[in-house]
C-alpha cells in the first residue's frame, strides 16, 4: 500500500488531541500486573504497540509473539522472569536482530533461567519463571533505558530489592526517570544517587492512573509548523510540567522558527519566522525526536550537527542510516563524521519522490510534514504508524492535507 499525501493551499490552521504516551502507558501495564490488586490506567495509548502488550500480559500461551514491538519484548523479559511458568518470546524478523543480551545477563546474573532458542544475544527466547532474590549488578547505561526500566519495575518484587550501577554515558535518562518517578507514585521507595539507582522491596499500591498525551507525537506538528509560514496549531493533552524527554521540543524547535505558549493546558503554536542559520544538538535524553529535528532542518536549509544518536541504529529499522537514504532524494547530505552526524543542504526536488518508510513508524511521520514543501509525497506502507500514533493521518486530514491510498 501507497499513501499520496498533498498540503492544504493555505495558512495550515487547526486543533489536534494527542493519544496518551506509548511510553508511559507500556509502564503502567507491566505495574499494573505486578500490583496484587492492580489498578484503573485512563488514556491508554491506542497503538499496537500497547496493545501487543496488553494482549500478551493476558494470554496463557506459552509461545507468545510481539511482533516489532521493542519496548514490549524487553519489559516482558524481565517480567515473565518473576512469573512462574514457562514462556517464549519471539517476534517479527528485524526483531530477532536486536540485541537483548544486556538485558538477558543482568536477569541471570540476578538468578534468571533464560536461555536462546536461535542465535545467542538475540530472540526468541526461553524464560522459565522464578522467585529472584534480586541484589546488586552492573549494566551499561549507554545502549537502551528500556534494559534499565525492564528490571527497576521488577526490582521491588525481589526479596533483597535492587542496586543497579549504571556503566558508561546514560542514555535517555528521562525515561528512566519516568519509570522511577511512575513507581514512586505507586508507592515504591528508590534512590538515584550519581550513577547508582536503588529500588527497595515494596508492593505496590493500587492508584487510578492516567497516561499523558505523547510529546514524541507532538513532533511533527511542531516540524508542520516550522514549515508552514503564517501557520497557527493548537495541541491538546499535553503537560508542560512532563515526565518525557520529548517534551523539551520548544526548546528545540524555537531555534527552527516556532514559538509555543501554554494557554489553559492547551499547547499554542505559531510560526514566528525567526531561524538559526544551523543547529547543533545532543539527542541522547530524547533520541525519539532526532528524525523530525532532521527533517525539519532539511526543509529549512538548516544545517546540524547532531549527537546522541546511537541507539537509532537498533530500533525498528538503522535510523540513522534510512535517513541518509531518504533525504538523499531530496539532494540532502546526511553523514557520520568524527562522531556526529552532519546535515548539509536543503530539501529541493523536480519531482513527487516516494519515501521507503522501513517498516518503522518514525520514518512515515518524520517524513509526511515535507508534503508542505514540495507539493505531494507518496509514503509506502503508511499504515506502520499504527504502531505508535494510530490517528495520524486522520489527525493530519483534520489539518487540510489530503490522502489517497493505492
Amino acid at each position: 500500500m501507497e499513501l499520496i499525501l498533498k498540503t492544504p493551499q493555505k495558512i495550515i490552521t487547526g486543533s489536534i488531541l494527542l493519544e496518551g504516551s506509548k511510553s508511559i502507558s507500556n509502564r503502567l501495564l507491566i505495574l499494573q500486573k505486578l500490583c496484587p490488586t492492580g489498578f484503573n490506567i485512563e488514556n491508554l495509548s491506542p497503538s499496537d504497540d500497547t496493545k501487543t502488550l496488553q494482549k500478551l500480559l493476558l494470554s496463557e500461551e506459552e509461545l507468545l509473539d510481539v511482533g516489532a514491538a521493542g519496548t514490549t519484548m524487553r519489559f516482558l523479559t524481565a517480567y515473565f522472569a518473576i512469573t512462574s511458568g514457562s514462556r517464549i518470546l519471539t517476534g517479527s524478523e528485524r526483531m530477532k536482530k536486536r540485541p537483548i543480551k544486556i538485558l538477558v545477563d543482568a536477569l541471570i546474573t540476578l538468578g534468571a533461567d533464560i536461555t536462546y532458542l536461535e542465535e545467542e544475544g538475540y530472540p526468541p527466547i526461553r524464560i522459565n519463571g522464578k522467585k529472584i532474590t534480586g541484589g546488586k549488578l552492573a549494566i551499561r547505561a549507554d545502549v537502551s533505558s528500556q534494559y534499565i526500566s525492564a528490571l527497576m519495575m521488577i526490582g521491588p518484587l525481589l526479596e533483597n530489592g535492587l542496586i543497579l550501577e549504571l556503566k558508561g554515558n546514560i542514555g535517555s535518562f528521562p525515561y528512566i526517570n519516568m519509570t522511577l518517578k511512575t513507581m514512586e507514585q505507586l508507592g515504591i521507595k528508590n534512590k538515584f544517587h550519581k550513577n547508582i539507582i536503588t529500588i527497595f522491596p515494596g508492593v505496590y499500591k493500587s492508584v487510578n492512573m492516567k497516561a499523558e498525551s505523547d510529546w514524541s507525537a507532538a513532533s511533527y506538528y511542531f516540524s508542520i509548523c516550522a514549515m508552514s509560514p503564517g501557520s497557527k496549531l493548537s495541541i491538546h493533552g499535553l503537560m508542560e510540567m512532563s515526565l518525557q524527554g520529548d517534551s523539551v521540543l520548544p526548546e528545540i524547535y524555537e531555534k527552527l522558527g516556532v514559538t509555543c505558549n501554554f494557554k489553559n493546558n492547551i499547547l499554542e503554536l505559531e510560526n514566528a519566522g525567526d531561524i538559526a542559520e544551523e543547529l547543533n544538538y545532543d539527542f541522547a535524553d530524547c533520541p525519539d525526536l532526532a528524525q523530525t529535528v532532521a527533517v525539519t532542518c532539511a526543509a529549512l536549509g538548516v544545517n546540524g550537527k547532531f549527537t546522541g544518536v546511537e541507539s537509532l541504529k537498533i530500533k525498528e529499522t538503522d535510523r540513522t542510516q534510512a535517513l541518509s537514504t531518504e533525504l538523499s532524494k531530496f539532494g540532502v547530505d546526511f553523514f557520520e563524521e568524527d562522531g556526529f552526524w552532519i546535515l548539509n543542504g536543503e530539501t529541493s526536488a523536480n519531482v513527487p519522490v516516494k519515501i521507503n518508510t522501513y517498516e518503522d513508524h518514525r520514518m512515515a511521520m518524520c517524513f509526511a510534514p515535507l508534503a508542505i514543501k514540495h507539493d505531494q509525497i507518496t509514503i509506502e506502507d503508511p499504515m506502520v504508524v499504527k504502531k505508535s500514533y494510530p490517528s495520524f493521518w486522520s489527525d493530519l486530514e483534520s489539518l487540510g492535507f489530503t490522502t489517497s491510498f493505492s
